[in-house]
């Protein structure tokens, strides 16, 4: 019987844990807590809900939703549990977070097939398969072990995340694509600010509210990625010397260089997602919105991720992973949840839920699978490792999917079509290639 070890019982790695014990093979199981608990962590349950109780929409034509949907579909272990310790939320799932995290312990803990250790593990252990989930917050004696696996170029321990807008939403009528001194191929887009809406953004900026720091993110910032909002404070010409300098650039529909710009870099290879470069913050949610809107060509941007400066281990996925979630240069390691650069709770449980499935298959000497595109989890992981710059953590949205065959103006009607298309090929996926392990 192969050795197969889990390391971290957070949300991906108990999704993980359950699904190769329920295949009828052992597992270990390795969690550091309550032995030795992070800064964000109190409980010794796993799968612990550290931040909101709610999973989001379950709307399943929402990109939350439809997330859910394919957990179902694969069926997933939390969810089982979360909707039968829900408490009312409108349309979101929110859960009883203690009751919810104290009955996967039980499942887990008394599964015939898994093996618990409550260690912190230093060393990779000795087995044949190894999922690696430990989360945003892995010690520093696993970081380490995880930088010779990866290179320790590809393993950031800080987010420096700028807002990401869908591409459809951006007003191309208020800029133009163009590089530097004319450089490049034209790959960033150059949103248009006059001075007089330069003064308004800059005065906005100043007065935007901010998120507190938590006590293990205080030595966060370094020169190279201040918030947008700190640089702001040096003076009202930091950024036209920053990420807003409009110098080596001319708008081709005046002729002459612009007061200053905001630019838009590719964020995917399709182009779909657009980042605003420069742009990481600490301004709460609402904030980012409101002020960033203030530029011309995002007046109506819908953002899919706001930006952030948070302490996150990740590793740079699209270097060292494949579709699978296997470690290229060891594809018997598998790497699962926020540590691969997916974000929020269902994101990363759903990354355990394959890389458990892969495991499976892996024991079962069978190819492990890689999901459609056209699905939210494949295109997910597909962001996750074939992300175009560096990767910055990502959570589910509709502009991870391919485009449709047929346009449809209607945004709400494209994603409700979207939907629709991926939970079909799901079921299509699944009837041809995991009817057995999911039995």
């Amino acid at each position: 019987m192969k050795k197969v070890a889990v390391i971290g019982a957070g949300l991906a790695g108990s999704e993980a844990s359950y699904k190769i014990a329920q295949a009828g093979f052992k597992v270990s199981l390795f969690e550091m807590r309550p032995n030795k608990l992070t800064p964000a962590h109190k409980t010794p349950y796993f799968a612990e809900i550290v931040c909101s109780n709610s999973f989001g929409s379950f709307d399943q034509y929402s990109a939350s939703g439809l997330l859910k949907k394919e957990m179902e579909m694969l069926d997933s272990l939390l969810l089982k549990v979360a909707y039968k310790y829900k408490v009312p939320a409108g349309q979101a799932l929110a859960i009883d977070r203690e009751k919810f995290s104290k009955e996967i312990t039980e499942i887990l803990e008394n599964h015939p097939n898994i093996k618990i250790y409550r260690e912190e593990v230093k060393n990779l252990p000795d087995a044949d398969i190894i999922i690696i989930a430990t989360g945003p917050l892995t010690s520093e004696d696993l970081s380490l072990q995880i930088q010779k696996l990866t290179g320790s170029e590809y393993l950031y321990f800080y987010d420096a995340i700028a807002p990401v807008v869908d591409a459809e939403t951006v007003d191309y009528s208020k800029g133009f694509w163009a590089d530097r001194y004319s450089k490049g191929t034209g790959d960033y887009f150059n949103c248009v600010l006059t001075e007089e809406e330069y003064e308004i953004f800059y005065n906005e900026l100043l007065k935007g509210e901010q998120v507190p720091l938590k006590d293990f993110e205080r030595a966060v910032y370094f020169e190279g990625c201040l918030p947008i909002e700190e640089m702001a404070r040096r003076g009202k010409e930091t950024l036209l010397y920053g990420p807003m300098k409009p110098v080596g650039l001319i708008d081709p529909n005046t002729g002459k260089r612009p007061f200053a710009v905001v630019q838009l870099r590719k964020e995917n290879i399709e182009g779909s997602l657009l980042s605003l470069v420069g742009f990481q913050t600490k301004l709460k949610y609402n904030e980012q919105k409101r002020i960033f809107r203030l530029i011309p060509a995002l007046k109506d941007a819908e953002f899919v991720k706001l930006g952030s400066i948070h302490r996150n281990t990740f590793i740079q996925s699209q270097k060292v992973l494949l579709p699978t979630l296997q470690l290229k240069s060891n594809l018997n390691i598998l790497f699962a949840g926020q540590i691969t650069g997916v974000e929020g709770y269902m994101p990363s449980a759903a990354t355990g839920i394959i890389a458990g499935i892969n495991a499976v298959k892996l024991l079962k000497n069978e190819n492990p699978i890689i999901l459609p595109k056209t699905t939210m989890i494949g295109g997910l992981i597909n962001y996750i490792t074939t992300a175009k710059n560096e990767l910055q953590p990502m959570g589910a949205n509709f502009a991870l999917l391919p485009e449709l065959d047929k346009k449809i103006k209607n945004k709400e009607e494209r994603k409700k079509a979207k939907a629709q298309r991926a939970i079909q090929d799901m079921e299509d996926f699944i009837k041809q290639n995991l009817i057995d392990t999911l039995q």
